[in-house]
């Protein structure tokens, strides 16, 4: 099973809504606008002031007829080669 990340263009402060290319079996997979979703989160204190955990990526939309046989191989190379984002960007 040979799954790759081509490219992923997310950046601060909305990291989620890179478009995001992966290659799998030999097939390039563009994924729909906004498909990662940041395992992370945002809380604030009684003074506004916010902390920012990250956490792993899951994806929220794949695909059109993405095999259900590649998407845990996918998820693992996104958490190992995305840096890890919650940038409150949607706070």
């Amino acid at each position: 099973m040979n799954i790759k990340l081509v490219s992923f263009d997310g950046e601060y402060p909305n990291l989620c809504s890179g478009e995001l290319v992966i290659l799998a079996d030999g097939i390039n997979w563009v994924f729909p606008p906004h498909a990662l979703s940041s395992g992370g989160y945002v809380t604030f204190d009684e003074n506004w002031s916010e902390d920012v955990e990250q956490g792993p990526w899951e994806i929220r939309e794949w695909p059109d007829g993405f095999p259900e046989k590649f998407k845990d191989k996918v998820l693992c190379v996104i958490n190992s080669e995305i840096p890890w984002g919650c940038c409150g960007g949607c706070v």
